[in-house]
């Protein structure tokens, strides 16, 4: 996998707005936000999208999600968040490193196309 600005935030060589970090994940709030609430939940792990997971990437796919979960209740938001993951170029996805899109903070529309 290439690098990424995702790759430069975890080792701190660009500064972030970190809301969570531990050894497996780092949130941080999106610099271009879509909601109120916009954080960016990434693991630590470099995975280019989901569909480039293995089966040795379980764990912390489900990881993601429940730190997701968590940080919703952190920010106050635990009964009321979207949450988005890109696959690919055409799906929206601009930064190849795994990501987990966690919005609140307003009304979302269904279907999110």
């Amino acid at each position: 996998m290439s690098e990424t600005i995702f790759s430069k935030i975890i080792r701190k060589e660009i500064p972030a707005e970190i809301v969570y970090e531990d050894d497996q994940c780092l949130a941080f709030k999106d610099v271009n936000p879509q909601a109120p609430i916009h954080v960016l939940i990434i693991p630590k792990k470099e995975i280019a999208k989901v569909a480039d997971a293995s089966s040795d990437d379980q764990n912390i796919l489900g990881y993601l999600l429940l730190k997701a979960g968590e940080i919703a209740q952190d920010l106050g938001v635990k009964d009321a968040f979207r949450l988005v993951i890109n696959n690919g170029e055409n799906a929206g996805q601009t930064v190849f490193h795994l990501h987990v899109h966690l919005l609140a903070g307003r009304s979302f529309n269904w279907p999110p196309g």
